[in-house]
């Protein structure tokens, strides 16, 4: 009787389980995991660039691939393989894409921002009005827009390298960066700021500092820019104080450090 009991209700879990998926889902025509799999051979070989590029490449071709589909199957009435399709493409659509190609570490560090270029400039005044316009409210943020105008500066630097509007470019983009908290990207594009315009009026060294003391702890990287950021005749005078007891405090821990080792 009791095993009898037990029969039954596995079959009956087996019945809910079934019931729960609903009819015609394509759950018998999803490929098994193998099935995916790429062989060494059909891997991308390159650089990064290269790869990267024809990755972007093969997803835009396998979404239009999928818009095909969806639009034979709406065209032939086929509403099951048209399900099937649209799942597909909602499930492409909210998996995350990342921009692998940071500008700032491809241009490298001997940019240097010398020329005046009309359309720079029209490209940089592009981006600093969408980087406004992601900020809907005091505390609201549209963050694609941000993104948006993220990819604005990007695209100017990669298009007019020796612009003068190239370590604007980087300043703005790493205050993007800092907003999302991808801080090392921000430290890459606020050196990028001085490196590329050693008298940028902007307060990159200070703000290059802060990072690495606040959230990364290299005490020696950051003493030595937030010096550097002290030595400027023109400099806002909101960062000196905190920049001030930063040096005086790093340099004692320094000192001590050194003692320890001897």
């Amino acid at each position: 009787m009791a095993r009898f009991l037990l029969t039954s209700i596995l079959v009956l879990m087996i019945s809910v389980m079934a019931g729960c998926r609903g009819m015609d889902t394509g759950a018998s025509q999803l490929k098994p995991a193998y099935a995916r799999q790429v062989s060494e051979s059909e891997l991308i070989k390159g650089s990064e660039v290269d790869i990267i590029e024809q990755m972007a490449f093969h997803r835009q071709a396998y979404r239009n691939g999928l818009l095909s589909l969806i639009e034979f199957y709406e065209q032939s009435g086929n509403n099951m393989k048209l399900s099937w399709a649209e799942q597909e493409l909602a499930a492409l659509d909210k998996m995350p894409q990342y921009n692998y190609i940071v500008e700032a570490a491809i241009a490298g560090l001997d940019l240097r921002a010398t020329n005046e270029i009309a359309e720079a400039e029209l490209m940089y005044l592009d981006a600093t009005k969408t980087e406004d316009q992601a900020k809907v409210g005091p505390l609201v943020i549209n963050e694609d827009m941000l993104r948006r105008a993220l990819q604005k500066y990007n695209d100017l630097i990669r298009r007019h390298p020796s612009s003068v509007r190239i370590d604007d470019a980087a300043y703005e983009s790493a205050g993007i960066l800092e907003h999302f908290n991808d801080y090392s990207l921000a430290l890459l594009y606020y050196k990028r700021t001085f490196q590329w315009d050693q008298d940028t009026p902007y307060p990159a060294r200070f703000k290059a500092a802060y990072i690495l003391d606040s959230r990364y702890s290299r005490n020696a990287e950051a003493l030595d820019l937030y010096r550097q950021f002290l030595e400027k005749k023109d400099k806002p005078a909101q960062f000196v104080e905190y920049a001030q007891r930063r040096v005086q405090e790093l340099s004692g821990a320094n000192e001590e450090t050194l003692d320890e080792k001897k």
